[in-house]
């Protein structure tokens, strides 16, 4: 996948409203595999909703979302399957990690369907974002920013060439922010991925080719 567009994309709950000023609703952009971009957000104006329907996760929207030209309402669901597992990663605000399972586990799970990563190449990243005596620990038991960067290693165990980050770093120090913006730009750039982050706030240390405003 080389690009995705968004033709004057909008919530379905923002329909009503008179005036929306924004540089991503009700606008034509593009993304392009290769490049980096940040979406700055205010709370409540819909960032993790735009990374739910580019995902396929939702459809409450007007307008119109190709990949390659494409109309991804029109895929089918085994179509969808091959674009998550090959194409597009996603880091979700509220991570979807199983808090019952160890860090481990988690990430293990999505390497065990893709095949991407060896072990030691994880458990490298595991040791660099500061939490490699975490890896036999629940989640429930970790920190939020602990959970965010097993979140992040779970979403570098798959190829993509877009890979979304919504607000990852909200709970790290600036430490820990540089270190997972050098793993994922090391990652993203070895696999010439475009990279979309999200922020409210802090936001990933990165080269950005454009920042919009939603």
């Amino acid at each position: 996948m080389n690009s995705i567009e968004l033709q004057h994309v909008l919530p379905a709950v923002f329909a009503g409203r008179d005036a929306i000023s924004s540089d991503v609703w009700h606008q034509s952009i593009a993304l392009q595999r290769g490049e980096t971009y940040l979406i700055e957000a205010a709370s409540g104006t819909g960032k993790s909703s735009l990374c739910s329907y580019i995902y396929g996760y939702r459809k409450d929207y007007e307008g119109i979302i190709c990949f390659d030209r494409k109309n991804i309402r029109n895929l089918t669901a085994n179509r969808w399957v091959e674009i998550r597992r090959t194409s597009i990663s996603m880091l979700f605000q509220e991570l979807r990690l199983f808090p019952e399972l160890t860090a481990w586990e988690n990430v293990q799970i999505k390497n065990s369907l893709t095949a991407h990563k060896q072990s030691r190449e994880i458990k490298e990243w595991f040791a660099q974002l500061g939490i490699a005596d975490k890896m036999q620990t629940p989640v429930a038991r970790m920190s939020f920013g602990q959970q965010q960067r097993v979140a992040l290693i779970r979403a570098l165990c798959q190829p993509f060439d877009f890979i979304f980050l919504d607000e990852p770093v909200s709970h790290l120090d600036r430490e820990n922010g540089c270190i997972m913006s050098r793993i994922l730009t090391e990652e993203a750039s070895r696999q010439g991925a475009g990279i979309v982050v999200t922020s409210i706030g802090r936001r990933l240390e990165l080269d950005y080719t454009k920042t919009w405003k939603l």
